[in-house]
């Protein structure tokens, strides 16, 4: 077998290999696309069975179908364990290569798991209508501003029929008359557009079990659903509701020595628009379960607005994860909720 530790950069790729059969060493540099392609598909063609092993990277994905159509075993390791394990304060390319090969030699490559191709499609289809409604979202505050500079204000009004006419008949100078015109000509096609998109992950909802289920909790919808299946990708990988508040970036950094224990703001680790989404739902679960409200209330008074909201999305997020792992809806979890196992408890999902 031949085994390849690859730093890859954009435009590049070191390699370190080895056939452990006959013990050659072989250390190149490869250009993307050609070169590469080229070297790799030599190596299938000539039969050899051929492992690489490569830092999580987010501009890999050509390469990773490629070794895929190859039939080539590709491990991807987490780059922060492997940026542990360097021991020299010198720093290359060819270095980065080798110790990635090293560790791959002695069975210690934190290898990550890695979502199907399918699942990252999908969060193509969230990230795309996340990135549409912040567009909107920006749009339609340049246009309240434009009506507040008029005397106009009617917040959510503003979009109505009514509104509309009010903000289209101010008499702008030229300049700002183009800018609003623009500006409305944007929000009325990204409106058919966001409306689409949002009828495609509602039909996505409905051929995953898992995301209905969740749904049937109080303020989780159908994005908020679908993307926590997607981005956790098996309830089985996590032993524990903590595990996944950090997993998504909602546990507070700490920085402990002896008997001084010194916490900050969250660690903001894994998708921030999951954190997004599940701040968003927490929020509505907030004004329809009283539960929640009580409990948000006296974090508020406690701590403020902004730790309570993000407390009660960690808390959101412990709880889909105990559904999603009993196999419950809401109605059970309010029926076994309290009997989920000490894991539960653990986590603070009561």
């Amino acid at each position: 077998m031949i085994i390849i530790g690859v730093d890859f950069h954009p435009e590049f790729q070191q390699i370190a290999s080895v056939d452990t059969e006959t013990g050659e060493f072989q250390e190149k540099r490869l250009a993307h696309r050609e070169e590469a392609e080229t070297f790799y598909r030599g190596l299938a063609a000539a039969g050899q069975k051929v492992r690489v092993g490569m830092e999580a990277s987010g501009h890999g994905r050509w390469f990773e179908r490629l070794l895929s159509e190859l039939q080539i075993e590709l491990w991807i390791g987490d780059a922060a364990e492997i940026r542990t394990r360097r021991v020299r304060k010198q720093k290359t390319d060819r270095q980065d290569a080798q110790l990635i090969l090293k560790l791959m030699l002695k069975d210690d490559f934190p290898q990550i798991w890695v979502p199907s191709w399918e699942n990252r499609d999908l969060r193509q289809l969230l990230w795309h209508r996340h990135r549409m409604v912040q567009a909107r979202t920006r749009i339609m505050n340049q246009l309240q501003a434009v009506a507040l500079n008029e005397g106009l204000r009617c917040k959510k009004r503003l979009w109505r029929e009514h509104g509309r006419q009010q903000l289209e008949s101010f008499r702008l100078a030229p300049w700002a008359s183009r800018r609003r015109r623009d500006l409305l000509e944007l929000m009325d096609r990204l409106n058919p557009t966001i409306a689409e998109l949002s009828q495609a992950i509602e039909g996505e909802v409905e051929k995953c079990p898992e995301a209905r289920r969740l749904m049937t909790h109080p303020g989780v919808g159908a994005l908020t659903a679908l993307a926590f299946v997607l981005i956790i990708g098996k309830a089985e990988r996590f032993g524990s509701g903590k595990q996944v508040a950090s997993y998504l970036g909602l546990v507070p950094l700490e920085d402990s020595s002896g008997n001084r224990r010194r916490l900050g703001h969250i660690t903001k680790q894994g998708s921030s628009m999951m954190r997004f989404l599940l701040v968003e739902a927490a929020q509505v679960t907030v004004r329809s379960v009283p539960e929640w409200r009580s409990k948000y209330l006296h974090l508020m008074m406690r701590r403020g607005r902004k730790t309570a909201k993000v407390a009660m999305a960690r808390r959101l997020a412990v709880r889909l994860y105990w559904m999603w792992r009993k196999g419950w809806d809401y109605e059970q979890w309010k029926k076994f909720g309290s009997h989920a196992g000490q894991p539960g408890h653990r986590d603070g999902v009561q």
